[in-house]
């Protein structure tokens, strides 16, 4: 059994909360630009005294309304300045902030919100307001539904006139740092989300860890980022409030269409990602090189740039190498770090793994991928490769005061302040997370090598994790089209792949009796490619679509002309599949998905 132990470096917090961080920033440099607000087609300058008070008027707005201290209150938003004013508003009134999906169908939010009893809900628009009225009924705890877009902030800063600072104040200080923070939830193999609750000791401790193991990119004078991703992952909400403890300006976009534009505005020193945004800029710049009839030169460049950073790793680039960098630096490089809007020196990946060729592609440009790991339940980060330490092809290291752990069975076990207490009123789930000592269950098979840097090698649990970074449960898809009746066995697959996708067997006898019905031949070969089938099966899996949002929904399906039975060796004998060995022997057809 291998361990690995991080010394902690920073004081555990014994005081205080993450509305501190405002307030110090409002007090050592009210004028200084914390935000970006992004107004018409250019960008709003919001300084730290200007966020500290709209901050305040509008934790007393909720105060106002009737939020209390410790109530669960609903957040349904794209990534936007209102996502970060609002989550700081509910902490400060002392209440819980419970962040949705914005894609999320109306039955994921109706669960969301009635599983921890939110009281109020404040969404993005007229159109997420329909989806919680249309399950209101089910909501008997919530009491307010209120759209930004409709006046949401005007309506709660006029409220909150009638609180005084004293009374708010009181509210922001008895928060203290084992207050439960944020309740975040995420997708389990029985379909329902568990929710995550994480304290502000939680945040806290990651924060300490993560700003000083990522002082390079957080402290420079300069520092800048720009959110895109969702902030009801947790890995964009600890960026965020990252750069309110460090003063970094961040400015927030959900325009992914054109995050090239973004980029070349906003000018970010750095960015933060998941595998598919750093696979699209490097698609992007290698199809309008091939258009253009630069796609040997680009071809060329980017093999250099990956030989460039693997070299880094031994003796050192070469003359020769240094020469060709130098030249394709300035034909390829530069444009690449242009798209990127030219001042990005660092770049954050996470949720899934980015491969290796392409992170040595980014180090090799000039702009370094930094990879890490963790989970929801640990708030974040867990390991993570730094500037000045990065092992390409691992997750780095453990952060400062985190403890890593092979177990018997090869599953990574960590411990740490910032991994959670448990589930929201879930305690079967709390217990089954940690080990009778207290290390918690990633799920995750990895290994750690005698300098302590982190590889992943497999996923004990069944979640899938797609190149988005978006968690999805199969169990939620595969249910209601394996109950139809031509249906014998489907595998949800995607881990790692832009989108989701779906083999499926037929069931012999239901199917034969179709091609009866229809007059068509009754052997499965012929089945799996009759397009009049394939119709019937597109409605089962529109169905399963209607149960999720449209990331975790089902893109592409490929019906085989074979079935998976315990005699095959793709069932238990329980009848439980295989996943493993499925994905082993019909890999072939998995591939054909993504073509």
């Amino acid at each position: 059994m291998r361990e690995f132990s991080a010394p902690a470096t920073f004081p555990i917090p014994e005081t205080g909360n993450l509305t501190d961080d405002v307030l110090h920033q409002a007090a050592r440099r009210p004028g200084s630009v914390g935000f970006a607000r992004q107004v018409d087609d250019g960008w709003q300058d919001v300084t730290y005294a200007e966020f500290h008070a709209e901050v305040v008027a509008t934790a007393k707005g909720l105060v106002a309304l009737g939020v209390g201290a410790g109530d669960p209150v609903g957040l349904l938003s794209r990534t936007r300045y209102e996502w970060t004013l609002l989550d700081y508003a509910i902490w400060w009134a002392g209440a819980v902030t419970v962040p949705i999906y914005e894609s999320s169908a109306a039955e994921q939010i109706g669960w969301v919100l009635g599983n921890c009893g939110a009281v109020a809900c404040i969404v993005e628009n007229d159109q997420h307001r329909s989806r919680v009225e249309s399950i209101r009924d089910r909501l008997p705890a919530l009491a307010r539904v209120e759209s930004i877009d409709s006046g949401a902030l005007a309506m709660l800063r006029a409220a909150g006139e009638s609180v005084s600072d004293q009374t708010l104040e009181h509210r922001r200080s008895s928060v203290i740092p084992g207050s439960l923070a944020t309740v975040i939830y995420t997708s389990g193999t029985t379909g329902r989300p568990k929710g995550c609750q994480l304290t502000h000791a939680n945040f806290m401790v990651e924060l300490g860890a993560v700003t000083e193991e990522l002082a390079e990119l957080f402290e420079r004078p300069d520092a800048s980022t720009l959110v895109f991703l969702p902030l009801a992952h947790i890995f964009a909400r600890i960026i965020q409030v990252g750069c309110v403890r460090a003063g970094v300006r961040m400015g927030h976009t959900n325009d992914l269409e054109d995050l090239a534009g973004s980029f070349a505005k906003f000018r970010p020193t750095f960015i933060l990602g998941v595998p598919r945004v750093f696979e699209k800029v490097y698609n992007t710049a290698s199809r309008r090189a091939h258009s253009g009839h630069g796609g040997r030169v680009f071809e060329a460049a980017a093999q250099a740039a990956i030989a460039y950073s693997r070299a880094q790793d031994g003796s050192g680039p070469g003359l020769l190498q240094r020469a060709r960098h130098r030249v394709f630096d300035r034909l390829v490089y530069a444009r690449l770090r242009a798209a990127l809007g030219g001042r990005t020196r660092y770049a954050m990946s996470g949720g899934a793994p980015l491969g290796e060729r392409l992170t040595h592609f980014y180090r090799g440009i000039g702009v370094p991928v930094l990879e890490g790991y963790g989970l929801t339940e640990s708030t974040a980060a867990l390991t993570v490769n730094v500037p000045g330490a990065i092992r390409i092809g691992s997750v780095g290291r453990p952060l400062p005061g985190t403890d890593v752990r092979v177990g018997d069975d090869g599953e990574l076990l960590f411990r740490g302040g910032q991994v959670f207490p448990g589930y929201w009123d879930d305690e079967a789930a709390t217990a089954a997370a940690f080990t009778p000592d207290g290390w918690f269950h990633s799920g995750d098979v990895g290994e750690i090598d005698e300098e302590g840097f982190v590889r992943i090698t497999g996923r004990q649990k069944e979640i899938l994790v797609t190149a988005g970074g978006k968690n999805v449960a199969p169990a939620v898809l595969e249910e209601p089209i394996r109950s139809h009746a031509l249906v014998s066995q489907v595998l949800v697959v995607g881990d790692g792949r832009p989108f989701i996708g779906a083999l499926i067997t037929l069931d012999p006898d239901s199917a034969t009796a179709w091609a009866a019905e229809q007059g068509r031949p009754d052997d499965l070969a012929t089945l799996a490619r009759d397009e009049d089938l394939r119709q019937v099966l597109q409605g089962a899996v529109d169905e399963a679509n209607a149960h999720v949002s449209k990331a975790e929904s089902i893109r592409e399906f490929r019906i085989l002309a074979t079935d998976w039975t315990e005699e095959s060796g793709h069932l238990t004998p329980s009848l439980k599949l295989k996943r493993a060995l499925v994905l082993r022997d019909f890999g072939a057809e998995v591939a054909a998905l993504y073509r």
